[in-house]
């Protein structure tokens, strides 16, 4: 990482790899956010099916 680093300060190209860290880190969050939202909308679905089994019982004893 430190070669990179060095390369770009020679040239004179932080500006571009400030952008490429934060454009790379943003994606990051992006795509764990996602994962973390399918997994959210994951866990409100079998919450809703266990009380829709639970509705079914009790419709069915009473």
């Amino acid at each position: 990482m430190l070669e990179i680093t060095d390369a770009f300060s020679q040239r004179g190209d932080l500006a571009h790899l400030a952008l490429f860290l934060w454009a790379s880190s943003t994606s990051g969050l992006l795509i764990w956010t996602l994962k973390e939202l399918s997994a959210s909308n994951r866990r409100f679905d079998q919450f809703v099916n266990e009380i829709a089994a639970v509705n079914r019982l009790f419709k069915r004893l009473g």
